[in-house]
């Protein structure tokens, strides 16, 4: 029997498994997932898929024998093959854009689970018209966003809500701070949003016109400005990735956040010099975004599917600070730990497609956050997992 119940083939299935992010999700798989999961490794390349297999092997007795399942994001009949026979999906394979719907589209299909590492707001909103009403039918998740875009803005706020009374106002502010290098996928990511202005707020007004609101509650994700915040110690600059979005959309779900949310998101620097360079830098990266040979010039710099050695990752580390105001009170928690671009990224995916598969999740269905889908249930998984969420005094 499926350790979830499930009647599919397979419980989970990791497709991108060959790549730098997947093969470290692969790697956590073995060493974490529970005795009965039934899991398994997609990718286009069978060479490489069992070299994959080969290395966890020597991580968990019995993985030598996991099945090897081989689909290419340009083939939608083998992502139904995949997607019929397991009932989760995690996906490492971006820039989304690019390759993320077939995948999407077969998993809405088949009613099958969904879970991926984009921060492409374009892409989620895309895949939320062309496939959230196919899932809703079937009962398939779809859950975007599952790694460091944007789980711990997402679960973070969820559990500073979770501290105030949920019939009042709120307003809040999540502040990040991160050591460490970028994933090559996250800063291919930011080069083809940067591109895409025009493109993504077509695509963010195409789905506000057939995404229903809810009656007689708000949820918005409100642009900030750039200041030093006198609680915190730190000067901020607006973020306006997805994260926001995600957390305002898991607002406008859930009654806990209460009748009127307000979240603005942004980064937070130690020094006046320091937070100036970092908006000098992305200036300077969305000019280049905007010239073709330019930017494939700087898109060369960090390929996706790259990432630095054990060593360098264990030394890398973030933090996000919730700051969060309602009826005269106020509430400080935090979210912390390593490596965000890889190791707790992988960490993050590897928990969520389990959570999704084994969990005792809300009854929810279509295109639903990580707080929607999973919640506490998740929480858990990553405090256990080796995350810190705290209440600051």
């Amino acid at each position: 029997m499926a350790a979830s119940g499930s009647e599919r083939e397979l419980d989970v299935v990791l497709f991108g498994a060959t790549g730098f992010t997947g093969g470290l999700t692969a790697d956590y798989l073995a060493r974490h997932a529970p005795p009965g999961l039934r899991w398994g490794l997609a990718g286009r390349n069978p060479d490489k898929l069992a070299a994959v297999r080969e290395r966890v092997a020597g991580l968990r007795d019995g993985a030598d024998e996991l099945p090897l399942l081989v689909a290419d994001a340009a083939d939608p009949d083998s992502l139904a093959e995949v997607a019929r026979r397991t009932a989760v999906v995690a996906t490492t394979v971006g820039p989304y854009l690019e390759y993320g719907e077939p995948l999407v589209a077969a998993c809405a299909a088949a009613g099958t689970d969904y879970a991926d590492l984009t921060g492409e707001p374009e892409f989620v909103d895309r895949m939320y018209v062309a496939h959230h009403a196919t899932a809703e039918r079937t009962g398939a998740r779809l859950v975007h966003a599952c790694g460091f875009d944007s789980v711990p803005h997402d679960l973070g706020a969820l559990f500073t809500v979770a501290q105030l009374p949920d019939d009042v106002p709120i307003t809040m502010r999540g502040v990040v701070r991160a050591g460490g290098r970028p994933s090559g996928g996250t800063f291919q990511t930011a080069l083809t949003a940067m591109s895409r202005m025009r493109q993504a707020r077509a695509a963010s007004s195409a789905r506000r016109k057939v995404e229903p609101r809810p009656e007689g509650r708000s949820s918005r994700a409100v642009p900030g400005t750039p200041h030093r915040d006198a609680e915190l110690g730190l000067w901020l600059l607006p973020l306006p990735l997805l994260d926001p979005l995600v957390v305002a959309r898991s607002g406008r779900a859930l009654p806990a956040y209460g009748p009127d949310f307000r979240y603005t998101h942004y980064a937070g620097f130690a020094s006046l010099p320091w937070a100036a360079g970092a908006a000098v830098g992305a200036g300077a990266l969305g000019l280049a975004a905007q010239v073709g040979p330019v930017r494939d010039l700087v898109g060369r710099q960090l390929q996706a599917g790259e990432g630095p050695d054990e060593e360098r990752r264990s030394r890398s580390w973030f933090s996000v600070d919730f700051v969060a105001e309602a009826d005269g009170g106020a509430v400080h928690t935090r979210v912390t730990g390593g490596d965000p671009g890889y190791g707790e990224t992988a960490m993050m995916l590897g928990e969520s497609a389990m959570c999704l598969a084994l969990d005792d999740n809300p009854e929810v269905a279509g295109q639903v956050t990580t707080a929607v889908a999973m919640g506490e249930s998740l929480t858990a998984r990553l405090v256990a997992g080796g995350l810190g969420f705290e209440v600051v005094d």
